[in-house]
């Protein structure tokens, strides 16, 4: 996929705008705008989305230290785009809403056993090991799963945001 400098451009620059949302919010644990950002990327720029999704893992890394933690990083984030691409492109506006939130969620509430496999694979776990890993770290999945629902609330703003944008931009 080549990119034009436009598309280089906007899609850096939401990479920032995730990373800075993750920074701002790292005083409340497992609450970010994360999963309504991927899901809203994903749903108006379908494979380009990973350009910017990937920005913010690189700046997380960059920033944070590319350390065994960073590492699920590189496939959590493409589990929930992958999860957005199967959905339907044209749903009920009325459905749309709900579906993206309740994808949200799932990825909050799976987050921890998402992330459990390379931490096994990691720390050289056994497969019991890793699932005391998961269901020592059910409640932070939970308060993430019931976050990511309700933050799911600005999906569809968002997208239409960027819609806007994109619009604007074409015109001009």
């Amino acid at each position: 996929m080549k990119l034009t400098t436009k598309e280089l451009t906007v899609f850096s620059m939401l990479g920032v705008v995730m990373y800075a949302s993750k920074v701002i919010m790292e005083f409340v644990p497992n609450i970010h705008l994360l999963g309504v950002f991927t899901i809203a990327f994903t749903v108006v720029y379908r494979k380009k989305a990973l350009y910017p999704i990937y920005t913010f893992v690189l700046l997380t890394g960059a920033f944070s230290g590319f350390a065994f933690w960073w590492i699920p990083y590189l496939y959590v984030w493409a589990v929930l785009w992958g999860a957005v691409m199967l959905l339907p492109k044209k749903m009920p506006k009325k459905l749309a809403p709900i579906i993206y939130m309740a994808v949200c969620a799932i990825h909050g509430f799976l987050y921890g056993t998402l992330y459990a496999p390379a931490q096994a694979i990691l720390f050289g776990l056994s497969f019991q090991g890793m699932v005391a890993w998961i269901i020592a770290g059910l409640p932070w999945d939970f308060v993430h799963g019931v976050s990511n629902f309700f933050c799911g609330l600005l999906i569809v703003p968002v997208i239409s945001a960027i819609r806007l944008a994109e619009r604007s931009i074409e015109k001009s």
